[in-house]
């Protein structure tokens, strides 16, 4: 049996203006001893930065009373949201959801230093939703795509580029390439390129009309029912990457967010060689219940530290907590799911 350990809520919301409403969805990642963590910074009227702290195990020592990145432009005008962070090589990337108030997209800012960051741009597929409808419908994909599809169109039109959340690189290029993974609902897919300029609108419209040879997941379980999401960066073990991902449930008390795990090949991520049947943990204690969004636990950043993971993750969509698990066991839970 596995046993998730809660380590409680670490990052609440303060009277900052940048963060009065909530603060969530962390982006972490260990340099020595010390913890930087990006978070989404939520100010009254669900306007987003990235604000900025470091801790030392739990113990927040540094925070910034200002946001660390803001809105610069047009793309991004109504906020940055739910950062993910890796090193690859020599070089940090932060990549985000892009909200324009309309239109949510993946940009990403690059660094060397974990202090000077660089955006460099939007790099999710400028495609309509009404334009993806002719490339899905011909494809082997779950019938949802196509209810999402309509879902979007309908509810913010027939203009709404493709709905583009929850990605992150891998922290190693896979056959010397990036490898990217993201969301087209209700999935998790993967993109290979050499280069971040080759993310051009050529190649995503070819991406899109072959939409199903870059599926790594797609909901499967009960806890999965509406959709699932790329949670945290993916981790290198002996036994293969280790994601971390969020599923949404349609239940009757509306929708219930559960974190998952699932083990993905070292040379290709889209064979999925472990996958728990049930969540990784649920929402359970009342941070998690209640909040700007009940019933809520999204992870986004994992880390190893001894034998144990420690899972950060927004909570009820207003503060941010840790659970911790034995690595060895949940790796064991894995090999032997499938």
């Amino acid at each position: 049996m596995l046993k998730i350990k809660d380590e409680g809520v670490i990052l609440k919301k303060t009277k900052h203006v940048f963060e009065n409403q909530a603060v969530l969805n962390p982006a972490c990642i260990d340099v020595g001893d010390i913890t930087h963590m990006f978070y989404r910074a939520v100010r009254y009227g669900n306007f987003s930065t990235i604000g900025y702290c470091q801790l030392r195990g739990k113990k927040v020592i540094k925070r910034l009373s200002q946001p660390f990145l803001t809105p610069q432009y047009d793309y991004e005008r109504q906020g940055l949201e739910d950062p993910r962070i890796i090193k690859l090589e020599n070089t940090y990337y932060l990549l985000y959801t892009a909200f324009d108030g309309k239109n949510a997209r993946i940009a990403y800012a690059a660094s060397d230093d974990l202090v000077h960051f660089e955006k460099q741009g939007v790099i999710s597929p400028n495609i309509t939703y009404d334009r993806a409808e002719d490339y899905f419908h011909n494809l082997k994909l779950q019938e949802r795509y196509c209810l999402f599809e309509s879902f979007y169109k309908n509810i913010v039109g027939l203009d709404v580029l493709l709905w583009e959340k929850d990605a992150f690189i891998f922290p190693k290029k896979i056959n010397n390439k990036f490898a990217l993974v993201h969301r087209i609902l209700p999935g998790i897919q993967i993109s290979y390129f050499d280069k971040f300029s080759d993310l051009t609108d050529k190649y995503w419209i070819n991406y899109c009309k072959n939409l199903d040879k870059f599926i790594i997941m797609d909901p499967q379980f009960w806890f999965e029912s509406r959709n699932i999401g790329g949670g945290c960066p993916p981790i290198e073990t002996e036994k293969g990457w280790l994601i971390i991902y969020h599923t949404v449930q349609d239940a009757g008390i509306g929708k219930i967010y559960h974190a998952a795990a699932a083990l993905l090949d070292l040379n290709n991520p889209q064979k999925v060689i472990g996958r728990l049947k049930e969540p990784l943990f649920s929402p359970q204690e009342k941070w998690e219940k209640s909040g700007d969004t009940p019933n809520v636990v999204f992870p986004t950043s994992a880390i190893v530290r001894g034998k144990k993971l420690f899972i950060y993750y927004g909570a009820a969509d207003s503060c941010i907590g840790v659970k911790s698990v034995d690595l060895k066991t949940l790796l064991a839970a894995l090999e032997n799911s499938i």
